[in-house]
């Protein structure tokens, strides 16, 4: 009997004794990757997942991860090899989290991040699974303010896909979706009002007002974005853009 009840409080004490260690490792990573430190994230986020392979929170932390050595590789090969173990891990955070907002929008984090460094083919295929993505999270959390930017860049870019490259993507390798400067321009100011303190949507935004011809609000979000501190991993990146677009508005 004492055999019993002490293997019963074994088996009762192991999840607590287990918890303490993954949250202890989710701590000690989110140290890192809060300075986008994504190699030394992971040497604690890997091991998390090894003691809870089941966990959303951890698998999108590790699609983060991956999504930042991509954007650091050098190597188009090597940021699709880094770009697929980031979708690997989101795909597997948004099957175990259905209402997890960040995990179905880290799906098409992942998604987008490689279409630059994909072919035609790839990125038709693509192109309905990010906005399938995106709308999931916008159904769970509709003041996500990173989902909306997201369906506005998708907008813009697909909005900017002539009709002869859309007749040709259609003829090859199917039907590629439809975008909207109008759409990409509405999601942007809603993340906008949402989240005012990322200066990428409004260097997003500006984007749009350039692919719109409006050249002077295009110069005015770019630039305000461009004022902003740099915070986030891409902000670098946004402001690449921003000027670029900025030097073919003169």
């Amino acid at each position: 009997m004492k055999a019993l009840l002490a293997a019963a409080v074994l088996l009762l004490t192991l999840p607590m004794l287990r918890a303490e260690p993954v949250d202890d490792l989710i701590k000690k990573g989110d140290v890192f990757d809060q300075k986008f430190q994504a190699g030394e994230a992971l040497k604690f986020y890997l091991p998390a997942e090894k003691l809870d392979p089941k966990s959303v929170r951890i698998l999108t932390r590790i699609a983060r991860q991956y999504r930042h050595l991509m954007q650091d590789a050098s190597a188009k090969e090597e940021k699709l090899r880094l770009g697929k173990i980031s979708l690997t891990y989101a795909q597997r955070a948004a099957a175990l989290g259905p209402n997890d907002a960040e995990a179905q929008l880290s799906v098409a984090i992942s998604l987008g991040k490689m279409l630059a460094f994909q072919g035609a083919k790839e990125q038709v295929d693509a192109s309905p699974r990010i906005k399938v993505a995106v709308d999931k999270a916008l159904a769970l959390d509709p003041r996500n303010d990173t989902a909306w930017h997201i369906l506005g860049r998708w907008h813009r870019v697909l909005a900017d896909v002539s009709g002869v490259k859309r007749a040709l993507a259609g003829a090859i390798y199917g039907k590629l979706p439809v975008g909207s400067n109008d759409e990409a321009e509405r999601c942007l100011l809603k993340a906008i009002a949402i989240n005012p303190n990322r200066l990428n949507h409004y260097i997003e935004l500006g984007l749009v007002y350039t692919q719109m011809g409006r050249k002077d609000d295009a110069r005015r979000f770019i630039n305000k974005g461009l004022a902003m501190p740099d915070v986030e991993k891409d902000d670098p990146e946004m402001k690449r853009l921003g000027r670029e677009a900025l030097a073919k508005l003169r």
